[in-house]
């Protein structure tokens, strides 16, 4: 799942801005530190002739996903103009500034540790259970929590302050789960510290330690996937937003396909096939919605110069009966403006324009012309006779 995520929001990497980066840079490094526990992953790991790396590349992938995230958070919320920045908000970002420096010199330790003091015989099923009752594996995880203690500290803070004033439903919901998450790493932590250096000072035998580390993984899984669910909330309503416009485009696609086609002049590129144009790329979604309309539109206004004038006034009359009567009369003008378009030459006079429709903006309009291509796909089925003695019987007079 935090792989999913991170290829999700691989994007920000390239156009998004420094905290959405560091957003990306905490997924991606949380990823690669799950990864990092698969057995596939520690096979390969074992094949370099140190024993227990693995678990130095985990915590070493942690410790950069944690200074991201609290990077990010630091960037993120409590952005202010005013002089006087809020007092929560000035330690964060004195913390986050700081984050780098101590997470190179966290490094540097936690190796310096990793290969002087912690015993590493023969290689670890689980490093913490096999190590426990070790001072050595005790100060070095010391280290590593440390970095998770206080980024869970402040993210906890910061997000849950932040999802009590987001505006949106969304927001709120997605910042409370991950403000959740966080004072659920806080206690996590918490626990590991207390595990360690109790079996230090208490040894505890091999099944007891077994149990209070297998029960805190379960709740670190559980906590990435608080994290995972209250990062994805927010965006499902651009997902949604965008997977509307995909339909939008699929809807309307025979109108503007035949539009363009006949006017080649008329849009930036020929037409290609549905399937082509629906999961074109290049251009954003939203874009290329915004040119079909203005393709469309120009097309219609193009096509004032082959339509009989008396086109939609018989239109009208027909479907006046009709459950969408005002599309379909565009439609039926459209299609008969097509065939009169490839019947003969331009008149040198414009009949009267489409009705005017108050569109506010592409959303509208583009909902409008979801209805018209409706029609017009039916009418293209099923009336092409129908619209032939239509355009032939209205009269092709200048007004």
């Amino acid at each position: 799942m935090m792989t999913a995520i991170a290829v999700w929001r691989f994007p920000a990497v390239r156009y998004g801005d420094s905290h959405r980066r560091a957003l990306w840079g905490g997924y991606a490094g949380f990823a690669v530190a799950l990864w990092l526990y698969t057995p596939v992953a520690m096979a390969a790991a074992d094949r370099i002739p140190v024993v227990d790396l693995s678990a130095l590349l985990r915590h070493f992938a942690s410790t950069a996903a944690i200074v991201s995230a609290l990077t990010y958070v630091a960037t993120s919320y409590g952005r202010s103009s005013a002089a006087a920045v809020p007092r929560h908000v000035a330690i964060a970002r004195c913390i986050a500034r700081a984050s780098y420096r101590a997470g190179a010199v966290g490094v540097a330790l936690m190796a310096i540790l990793f290969f002087t003091v912690v015993q590493r015989p023969t290689p670890s099923q689980n490093f913490l259970i096999d190590h426990a009752g070790q001072w050595g594996t005790a100060l070095y995880m010391t280290v590593f929590y440390l970095f998770p203690f206080v980024t869970t500290a402040i993210c906890g803070y910061q997000w849950t302050r932040a999802a009590r004033q987001a505006e949106s439903a969304s927001m709120r919901v997605g910042l409370g789960l991950m403000g959740v998450s966080m004072w659920m790493g806080l206690a996590h932590t918490s626990a590991r510290i207390a595990i360690l250096w109790t079996a230090v000072a208490f040894p505890l035998d091999h099944s007891t330690v077994q149990f209070l580390v297998d029960a805190t993984a379960i709740w670190m899984d559980l906590l990435f996937l608080v994290v995972a669910v209250g990062a994805s909330i927010p965006t499902t309503r651009a997902v949604a937003s965008k997977v509307k416009m995909w339909q939008t485009l699929r809807r309307i696609y025979p109108l503007w396909f035949d539009l363009v086609k006949a006017f080649p002049g008329t849009s930036l590129y020929p037409p290609g096939g549905r399937f082509t144009e629906i999961v074109y790329t290049r251009v954003p979604v939203d874009v290329r919605l915004d040119r079909w309309t203005q393709d469309i539109a120009d097309a219609c206004e193009r096509l004032r110069y082959y339509a009989p004038r008396n086109l939609m006034f018989e239109a009208e009359d027909i479907f006046a009966s009709h459950p969408d009567p005002d599309p379909a009369a565009e439609a039926y003008w459209i299609k008969g403006a097509l065939r009169a378009a490839d019947a003969g030459p331009a008149s040198p006079h414009a009949t009267s324009s489409l009705r005017e429709k108050p569109f506010v903006d592409t959303d509208s309009e583009a909902a409008w012309l979801v209805r018209v291509s409706t029609v017009y796909s039916h009418l293209k089925e099923n009336h092409a006779g129908d619209i032939g003695s239509l355009s032939r019987k209205a009269e092709f007079k200048p007004i």
